[in-house]
């Protein structure tokens, strides 16, 4: 039984982090806490978002004696274009991303490197896309489902399909609204264009353009990325897996997988498995081969494979400062720069896998899908061969670690509802179980939390203030990203957490047999939560602004991180972040971010950096959603 006492406290993750930063001192290797000192204090202009490098007039910024740039532009179009460009900076990260995925499906074959794990999934979408599958190879029917979704990027007219998901309320406030999500690189070209200088200037006209960007990204690139991805590799069930550095062996050749895209980690993890690369790893003295994986790389490959995973975004440097890493391998996004010069005090080999992503200093091998197994091969041979080079005085491996139950996608949370309700043929493949333990008072409602941890604040302890707390309160929480892989190192991921959480919600786990936090996915998985907040939404017979559900992101850090939080406002649902955004310096983006998008999508930012106090919001959010349904 789980005490609070049993998990991980924020305490001892920094006891390790100080140790392993103990070893970087002595190998005069830099951190990120070394880095973020001497980048302290931050740039208050750009804290603000009111410095202007738009053109090269400037950089103009605004001051009490500079009321306007060159051009003109003021605070409040300053702060707005700065805000608008990355959101199409986000959109754009994630829209790759299924880019890449697509054009591999559009590769798969039988027997090839990639192929269809997950028919059922595929002809379903081919069904919804008006693609013909009706005595047709799967292989056909996938090339083409992969043209279809390729043409959401880039086609001439309409607007992205997946927005027919959306409740038909939904689809009429965006409609009315003018936010309709076109092609996905129309709407980041068209950003783009609007904050060049000498264009928008008008604060409200760049957020409606960021949040039509935000939505092609929502309901376009990222439920792309996660259904093509569930299609190619498998729809990610239950499993169960480990999480911290503990996860590292020192009997074993260390791999690490970190990034964002499972085209090239699942290579590696499926050639890590087999038997002539285990028993030449056993021929260099190692035990075997042990791949963990980091970031959202590690949520991608644990719940599809039971990967360990080694930590979140702020222990990348930690992975290699335990000495006991021999190959880190990486393919896009959040990967530090820093990891080059720092994998050259060690004996780990840092390998980078794609041109969005190269690095200076780190070894590149361009992944192709046509031999992408061959080179996952070369690579683990690679790490194995330099397991003999390890210097054993500089291994540290702290012990913490957590066990961890991954894998709840909407079909696996579907699923679990039936098995309790299976009596009941009208509740069948409902979310209706989950709304009645909403109305009965057992669950006060959801949240879902996600997003990087960040520097800007005590590292993790917002996310675990906050999870506890609302667990406390019988809040459901839904997790992705760096924000899951907290709760599992801190313990909340087991099934036994319920024993932290308060009355109701520790009855609802035990009936579903669930963890009180459940485990969705990758950041780009958070499309999901946008059709689990549609199904409830349109299960209840209600709007989405009216349902008890919420989003939270306490210590969110990038750009993706702002067409996420603006497509979860633009689907209905109020954000609670705990990082403010670069807007600041102009009054007339705050008001608009937290209260003028309530009267363009009917919801809203609510910030706080406290996280208790953020807690509090969030409590009187759900309540006042209850009390508006009269429950």
């Amino acid at each position: 039984m789980k005490t609070l006492e049993d998990l991980t406290s924020i305490e001892q993750m920094e006891a390790d982090t100080a140790k392993l930063k103990e070893i970087a001192c002595s190998v005069c290797a830099e951190t990120w806490e070394d880095r973020n000192k001497k980048q302290t204090p931050h740039c208050k202009f750009g804290e603000d978002g009111i410095c202007c490098k738009n053109c090269s007039m400037g950089p103009c910024r605004i001051t009490p004696k500079a009321s306007r740039g060159i051009c003109g532009a003021d605070a409040h179009a300053i702060a707005a274009r700065n805000y608008a460009r990355t959101i199409a900076a986000g959109t754009s990260a994630h829209s790759d991303h299924a880019r890449e995925i697509l054009h591999i499906l559009h590769g798969t074959k039988a027997g090839g490197n990639y192929q269809v794990r997950d028919d059922q999934k595929l002809i379903r979408l081919a069904q919804e896309y008006g693609v013909p599958t009706e005595g047709r190879d799967i292989y056909d029917i996938a090339h083409e489902v992969a043209e279809v979704g390729l043409m959401e990027f880039g086609k001439p007219s309409g607007t992205q399909r997946f927005i027919k998901r959306a409740t038909e309320e939904r689809q009429q406030v965006w409609r009315e609204q003018g936010i309709e999500p076109r092609a996905i690189d129309r709407e980041i070209a068209t950003t783009l264009h609007m904050t060049h200088m000498g264009n928008s200037a008008d604060p409200e006209a760049l957020v409606r353009q960021g949040l039509r960007t935000s939505l092609s990204n929502g309901w376009g690139g990222s439920m792309l990325g996660t259904e093509i991805t569930d299609i190619l590799f498998g729809t990610p069930t239950v499993r169960t897996t480990e999480g911290n550095l503990g996860v590292l062996e020192k009997e074993m050749v260390n791999i690490v997988v970190h990034g964002h895209d499972p085209a090239f980690s699942e290579m590696v993890v499926t050639a890590a498995e087999i038997k002539e690369l285990v028993d030449y790893a056993k021929t260099k003295g190692a035990r075997g081969i042990n791949i963990v994986g980091l970031c959202c790389t590690a949520n991608e490959v644990a719940m599809r494979h039971g990967v360990r995973m080694a930590g979140n975004f702020l222990q990348q440097e930690n992975a290699i400062l335990t000495g006991a890493v021999e190959m880190m391998c990486v393919d896009v996004q959040c990967i530090f720069p820093a990891l080059a010069p720092l994998s050259e005090c060690f004996h780990t080999k840092f390998v980078t896998s794609s041109p969005i992503a190269r690095i200076p200093g780190s070894i590149y091998v361009e992944f192709k899908p046509e031999t992408a197994f061959d080179q996952a091969k070369d690579l683990i041979k690679m790490a194995i061969d330099n397991y003999q080079k390890r210097d054993t005085s500089k291994v540290f491996i702290p012990s913490t670690k957590q066990a961890a139950v991954v894998g709840y996608p909407n079909e696996q949370i579907i699923k679990h509802l039936d098995g309790v309700t299976n009596s009941h043929v009208d509740r069948i493949g409902s979310y209706r179980p989950a709304i009645d333990a909403i109305k009965a008072g057992v669950l006060r409602g959801a949240v879902a939390i996600v997003g990087c941890n960040n520097p800007r604040v005590r590292p993790d302890y917002s996310h675990f203030e906050i999870m506890k707390e609302l667990l406390q309160n019988d809040v459901l929480i839904v997790a992705t990203g760096c924000a899951a892989q907290l709760a599992t190192k801190a313990g909340l991921l087991t099934k036994d957490a319920k024993y932290v959480c308060g009355a109701g919600l520790r009855r609802v786990c035990e009936l579903v047999d669930i963890p009180p936090i459940l485990h969705m996915g990758a950041c780009v998985d958070i499309s999901r939560m946008m059709l689990l907040a549609t199904g409830i939404a349109k299960d209840w017979g209600v709007k989405t602004t009216e349902i008890p559900v919420v989003g939270c992101a306490p210590e969110w850090m990038s750009e993706k991180a702002v067409s996420i939080a603006n497509y979860v406002v633009s689907t209905g649902i109020d954000v609670y972040l705990g990082i403010e955004p670069q807007v600041k310096g102009s009054s007339q983006m705050m008001e608009l971010i937290t209260q003028g998008t309530r009267n363009i999508v009917g919801a809203g930012y609510i910030i706080n950096k406290d996280p208790h106090e953020l807690v509090k919001s969030i409590l009187e959010g759900l309540e006042a959603k209850r009390a508006a349904l009269g429950i």
